[in-house]
């Protein structure tokens, strides 16, 4: 794989929203759900649809992650503060967003080199399409699972449940 100095997500550090650096191994035992957001795209009513998996299963275990990306028709235009206010409180979001990345290109962001390398799309490619896919990883570290943006985030909820189990 290249680029990435570790096959574990949980050797990865990502930026919170605020800017704080975290590292993903704080999450080891969880189950986590993972999508590149954008506010300006015909997917972000789906921030909603996150935000109920994140009330229903988050005392169980699940940590749904979003995080900002403008690499799709420039529908993230914004800075980490303005993308913070604009999911409070058009969507309450609760659960936790991080910097904004690049999923895409030389610029990728490690974390998603490793999710696009470990469960690639539609003929076997690693390119993300577009806002609002999602990697459901299981509480080992591992890509259970990639879905297209226009899957529902309640349609993952049946596959979160037997993580959970």
């Amino acid at each position: 794989m290249n680029d990435t100095a570790s096959d574990s997500i949980f050797d990865l550090s990502v930026n919170d929203i605020q800017g704080k650096a975290h590292l993903l191994e704080e999450y080891k035992g969880k189950v986590l759900l993972i999508v590149n957001t954008a506010s300006k795209c015909g997917f972000t009513t789906q921030y909603q649809g996150l935000q109920a998996l994140h009330d229903q299963f988050s005392s169980r275990g699940l940590v749904v992650m979003g995080f900002p990306c403008n690499q799709f028709g420039a529908q993230e235009p914004g800075n980490e503060q303005e993308i913070a206010q604009f999911c409070s409180l058009t969507y309450n979001v609760s659960f936790p967003m991080f910097s904004k990345v690049d999923v895409n290109g030389s610029e990728a962001h490690p974390l998603f080199k490793l999710l696009k390398h470990q469960a690639p799309g539609i003929l076997g490619t690693e390119a993300i399409k577009w806002n609002f896919t999602k990697f459901l990883v299981d509480q080992t570290g591992k890509v259970v699972s990639r879905y297209a943006p226009k899957t529902a985030p309640a349609d993952i909820a049946p596959d979160i449940e037997r993580l959970l189990e």
